[in-house]
């Protein structure tokens, strides 16, 4: 099984994405777990590149966009696809909906172009189940202030962020089946407890 993790800032995406991670090995799962950009050595290198927000603060969305695909064609080809047939299960911080999100609905890029792209990067690899920490971006900002984390995306304008929180629940809207839809403005802990619930749901052990 191939699980994302996906969210827009401060929505303790990465949190969460680490407490189940732990929940599946303890409960003797073969997880693979791994993170975009990043992963592989290349796509670490282009998590420095895209993410800096002294240095390239100049970075055009095309730019931007086609550095996490080439990323993410490494990561899949690499990583992701020889553990899926490893017969191992795969757990990912973001995969490709943060590029349709991000970059399509944020920064206004062409979608279809987007989806072409990023099929050519996956070879159209698909997640199984991926997981939605849903937190409006005036709560998530608030909550990445407080924890001085804060990128060269994050430090987009607000206007921005609403519109790759709007772009998400479209994505929801257009794959349900796919999306397990989390409140993530409760405390950690109940998070959490939504998140091993769901994937209870789904057949796993946590």
């Amino acid at each position: 099984m191939f699980i994302t993790f996906e969210g827009p800032e401060g929505s303790g995406k990465t949190t969460q994405y680490r407490r189940v991670v732990a929940a599946l090995q303890a409960a003797g799962a073969d997880v693979l777990a791994t993170r975009e950009p990043g992963g592989t050595s290349i796509g670490e290198q282009v998590r420095d590149i895209v993410l800096n927000r002294l240095d390239n603060t100049m970075m055009s969305p095309r730019a931007e966009a086609l550095l996490f695909s080439a990323a993410r064609a490494q990561h899949v080809d690499e990583l992701i696809r020889p553990a899926l047939a490893a017969g191992r299960l795969v757990v990912c911080d973001r995969f490709f909906d943060s590029t349709l999100a991000y970059q399509g609905y944020g920064h206004g890029l062409d979608l279809d172009a987007l989806r072409r792209v990023t099929a050519f990067a996956t070879g159209g690899l698909v997640p199984d189940v991926t997981i939605y920490l849903d937190c409006p971006p005036e709560v998530g900002l608030r909550r990445k202030v407080a924890q001085a984390e804060w990128n060269r995306l994050d430090a987009l304008a607000l206007e921005f962020h609403q519109r790759v929180y709007a772009g998400f629940a479209r994505l929801i809207e257009a794959d349900p089946a796919r999306w397990l839809q989390i409140d993530a403005r409760p405390g950690s802990d109940a998070v959490y407890a939504q998140i091993a619930a769901a994937l209870r749901q789904r057949g796993l052990s946590l």
